[in-house]
């Protein structure tokens, strides 16, 4: 059994890797896209089947968002974003406990000895992508409040005249917002990261000691845990939108 922090690559595009992760990333961006174009050609003014599905998890999104903004049009400003994050996570994560996780692949040789490299491996369990979804999510929390309050105003919350009240802790206070910034950019990759690449490898390890029915738990477990990190990693992308898209007081 071999447990790698970092994606395994597939094959190369002249010097670009394709690594596994990313082959499933892109799989699941295109389902994502095709079901939309799909539900789009088929949505009727009576909802019925799938669409009833679709609307019901929309709103409850929506009514979600609601809670946090207290703005039904500040909602609707940021739904698409938060909600896109939410479902796109969701299903990366889920990822991890479909048939052939870390078992079905390809042999490679590497360092002299034989490894399995598999096909399937959730993107959430590849730094690259957590910090990816990371940069949009923070750099949409600026071009949303620079947008709604004014750039000059969005950057006094950080850049604050020492020569002004409350002086010298204002400028300090400010500068530490900045600094959040750049925090969220960590907390934010390395929290899914952690929780999913953690997942992975119970996962690997219950199914490579008690391969039957032992790690039906934890596979449901897992399927919870995914579905808590993509509602979090949403959540703090709304609050951090809401926070960005209030004047400094």
């Amino acid at each position: 059994m071999n447990i790698s922090i970092a994606a395994e690559s597939l094959f190369h595009i002249g010097s670009f890797p394709v690594t596994n992760t990313l082959v499933v990333t892109l799989g699941i961006s295109l389902i994502i896209i095709i079901f939309s174009f799909i539900l789009k050609s088929r949505i009727r003014l009576v909802p019925r089947g799938f669409q009833n599905v679709v609307e019901s998890v929309l709103e409850a999104l929506l009514n979600l968002a609601d809670s946090v903004t207290q703005d039904r049009k500040q909602s609707k400003k940021f739904f698409p974003i938060v909600a896109t994050i939410f479902i796109f996570v969701i299903l990366v994560n889920w990822v991890e406990v479909v048939p052939g996780l870390g078992t079905i692949g390809i042999n490679k040789i590497e360092e002299g000895k034989q490894v399995l490299v598999p096909f399937i491996r959730s993107g959430s369990a590849d730094l690259n992508f957590t910090l990816a979804i990371a940069i949009i999510s923070v750099i949409s929390a600026q071009v949303l409040g620079i947008a709604a309050i004014g750039i000059g105003k969005y950057a006094g919350k950080f850049f604050v005249s020492p020569f002004r009240s409350p002086y010298f802790v204002g400028t300090f206070v400010g500068l530490l917002e900045l600094i959040s910034e750049v925090a969220k950019l960590i907390s934010f990759s390395f929290r899914l990261f952690g929780n999913i690449f953690a997942g992975e490898v119970l996962l690997m390890v219950m199914l490579f000691l008690v391969p039957y029915f032992i790690p039906l738990p934890f596979l449901f477990l897992e399927l919870f845990v995914g579905f808590v990190q993509a509602l979090v990693f949403a959540m703090l992308t709304l609050v951090f939108f809401k926070m960005a898209a209030t004047e400094a007081h």
